[in-house]
C-alpha cells in the first residue's frame, strides 16, 4: 500500500488509515477479524481513544503480536497531568503494549505549554518516559486547529476533512505541511452524510500529505476500501458533479455526529437526530420510520432547553433549534411515507 510520512514524525504511514471508533459496535471476534484482514492487507496506522469503550481492548486482542509493525494513535480527554497519565496507563494495559505511537489530545484548545499540571504537560511527562513517541491534539474548530499548528508544540492535528470542507479548512493542509505537522483526517464521511465513498476517497488522495482513517465496523466497509486502496479513482468531471451537489444539498449548519453533546437529560439521542431531515434523504429511509425511531424522535417533545448540548457543541451549532426543526421535518416525512410502508 502507498504511504506517506505524517510531518516530523517520520512516521511511515499507509495513506488508507483504520478509524477504530466504529468497532465498539462490533462484537469482539469479528473486531477482531476485520482488524486482522486490514492487517493483512497491509494497512498499518490505527486510530483510537481512551473514550471510545473497548476499542483499545480490541486492538490488543487482535494485534498485540504484530505490535512492531504497526502505528497506535490513540487520545486523551483528560482536563490535567495526572487524569491523562491515568488514562495512558489504561490505553497500554488494554492494547497490550507498553507505548503508543502517537498520544493526542481529545477535542481540545491549544494549551498552555507553562502549566506544569495540565493535561499538555501529561503529554510531555509520557513522551519523556518513553511512553508515547510522538505528541498530537485533535480538535473540532478550526480557530483551535489553527492556533495548534503555530504554536509548535505538537507533532500531528487530526482534525474533520472532507469534500465538504470550507476553503479556510483545507488550506490548514499546506499549514501543517509548513510547519511539518503531520495531518491526519477524521470524519471523511462526514459523519455518514456522504454517501459516496468512491468520490470522497478520491478527493482526499489528491493531497499527498493528508491521512484519513476511515470508521469501519463491517468487513464489507473495509473490503470496499481496500478495492479504492488497491485502484485509487482519479478525480473527473463527473465526481466533481457529485461534490457540488453534496455542498449545494450539506449547506449551512448541520450535525456532523461527533457526539461531544451527548449525554442528553432527556435521553435524546442527539447526532441521529439533529440531522434526521438529512439521513431520512441520503439513506434508505424505511429503517427510520419504525416505532423505534418514531418514539426516539418524540423524545425531542421534552427538551428542556438547559443548553447543555449547545455549550459542548465543537460546532457552535444551536443544536435545540436544529432538533425542533428536524422533528417537525420527521413528522411531516413520517406522515407521508409511513402509512404507504
Amino acid at each position: 500500500m502507498i504511504k506517506t510520512t505524517l510531518g516530523r514524525t517520520g512516521l511511515r504511514v499507509t495513506r488508507t488509515a483504520f478509524g477504530v471508533l466504529p468497532l465498539q459496535r462490533t462484537e469482539k471476534e469479528e473486531a477482531a477479524r476485520i482488524l486482522r484482514a486490514a492487517y493483512d492487507a497491509g494497512i498499518n496506522f490505527y486510530d483510537t481513544a481512551r473514550g471510545y469503550t473497548d476499542s483499545e481492548e480490541k486492538i490488543g486482542y487482535a494485534l498485540s503480536d504484530v505490535r512492531d509493525s504497526i502505528v497506535i494513535a490513540t487520545k486523551s480527554g483528560a482536563k490535567d497531568r495526572k487524569g491523562l497519565l491515568d488514562h495512558l496507563e489504561t490505553s497500554l494495559r488494554e492494547l497490550k503494549t507498553d507505548y503508543v505511537d502517537i498520544l493526542q489530545l481529545h477535542n481540545a484548545a491549544p494549551p498552555d505549554p507553562n502549566d506544569s499540571e495540565s493535561a499538555y504537560a501529561g503529554l510531555v511527562e509520557a513522551r519523556e518516559k518513553g511512553l508515547t513517541r510522538f505528541i498530537g491534539i485533535t480538535c473540532h474548530s478550526r480557530e483551535h486547529a489553527y492556533a495548534a499548528v503555530a504554536s509548535g508544540l505538537f507533532d500531528t492535528l487530526q482534525y474533520p476533512l472532507c469534500h465538504l470542507s470550507q476553503e479556510d479548512d483545507l488550506a490548514l493542509i499546506e499549514k501543517c505541511r509548513e510547519a511539518n505537522v503531520g495531518f491526519i483526517a477524521m470524519k471523511p464521511l462526514s459523519g455518514g452524510l456522504i454517501t459516496n465513498v468512491r468520490v470522497a476517497f478520491a478527493f482526499l488522495r489528491q493531497y499527498e500529505t493528508v491521512v484519513p482513517i476511515w470508521g469501519m465496523q463491517r468487513m464489507s466497509e473495509l473490503e470496499e476500501i481496500l478495492k479504492l486502496d488497491a485502484n485509487p479513482p482519479v478525480l473527473d468531471e463527473e465526481m466533481w458533479a457529485a461534490i457540488e451537489r453534496d455542498r449545494r444539498e450539506l449547506a449551512g449548519e448541520f450535525c456532523r455526529a461527533c457526539g461531544y453533546c451527548l449525554p442528553c437529560a432527556a435521553d435524546i439521542p442527539i447526532p441521529m437526530a439533529a440531522r434526521m431531515h438529512l439521513l431520512l434523504r441520503r439513506m434508505p429511509y424505511e429503517q427510520f420510520l419504525s416505532d423505534e425511531w418514531y418514539e426516539k424522535m418524540r423524545r425531542i417533545e421534552k427538551c428542556t432547553e438547559c443548553g447543555a448540548c449547545r455549550e459542548r457543541c465543537p460546532y457552535g451549532l444551536d443544536t435545540p433549534a436544529l432538533l425542533r426543526k428536524s422533528l417537525l421535518d420527521y413528522e411531516e416525512f413520517y406522515e407521508q411515507h409511513a402509512r404507504n410502508a
